[in-house]
């Protein structure tokens, strides 16, 4: 499946190069034309990233996160600083489908387990960076991946499949923003050791090359953001080379 992706800040859809809010470039003040023109093109799935509340959770985009959601025509996963189960019931009240949860699952794996299990493995997205060194080691990054958290990226998956895990976005952080291309080894390798995991391969993808490079891998959804925001391709081209 693909699923194009946004990037809020103050309302404003954005990218950050890399995860730093110093490399930020801004593309539309109108969020929600960006997901109508998404749907309007076959998007069965999008997801949303409140980098506000990523930053701050007290900044968190509540308000406007629930009105895009209200009038938007599919299902949308949204992420950005989940950090407590308030967060997690708030952003479901809002209309999300799914929830994305990053640094916390890694610093406090037995609190995000509790929510998988109150909520359903359905609703929750974990949201894994990893920096992969020279020897092949994946270690998740934290904290906007400002933070190396020494963990490594199967270890956390198999701290969660006794919950339920059923979806995982895993990017590759070297490639995020790039528009190089996707890791398409790590997900191969990821898909065939977990195969009850649903995994979402996010980074790169910055030509219809790098889609079809990830349709044998076993992924299931495909993390599409700079590339659509700056024209490489649309969603209608990236769902027909999908479904080929």
């Amino acid at each position: 499946m693909i699923i194009p992706a946004i990037d809020l800040i103050n309302g404003q859809v954005v990218r950050l190069y890399q995860g730093d809010y110093g490399q930020k470039t801004a593309y539309s003040s109108s969020p929600q034309a960006r997901f109508d023109d998404y749907v309007a093109q076959g998007a069965e799935q999008l997801h949303l990233v409140d980098l506000d509340g990523a930053k701050d959770a007290k900044a968190r985009q509540l308000a406007l996160i629930t009105e895009l959601l209200a009038v938007t025509q599919a299902p949308v996963q949204v992420g950005g600083g989940v950090r407590s189960e308030q967060d997690v019931a708030d952003l479901l009240a809002a209309g999300a489908n799914r929830v994305v949860v990053g640094s916390t699952a890694v610093k406090s794996p037995d609190l995000v387990a509790s929510w998988m299990e109150k909520y359903g493995p359905e609703r929750i997205v974990l949201a894994l960076d990893v920096n992969i060194d020279a020897q092949g080691n994946r270690q998740i990054a934290v904290a906007g991946w400002q933070e190396n958290s020494g963990v490594s990226l199967e270890v956390l998956i198999e701290r969660f499949l006794p919950a339920g895990l059923k979806h995982v976005l895993c990017t590759d952080i070297s490639r995020d923003g790039t528009l190089s291309g996707s890791n398409v080894e790590l997900y191969r390798d990821l898909c065939s050791r977990y195969p009850s995991v649903a995994f979402q391969a996010s980074g790169g993808i910055g030509g219809l090359a790098d889609i079809e490079a990830l349709k044998d891998t076993g992924v299931r959804g495909v993390i599409l953001g700079r590339a659509l925001l700056e024209g490489k391709f649309d969603v209608k081209q990236a769902i027909a080379c999908w479904d080929e």
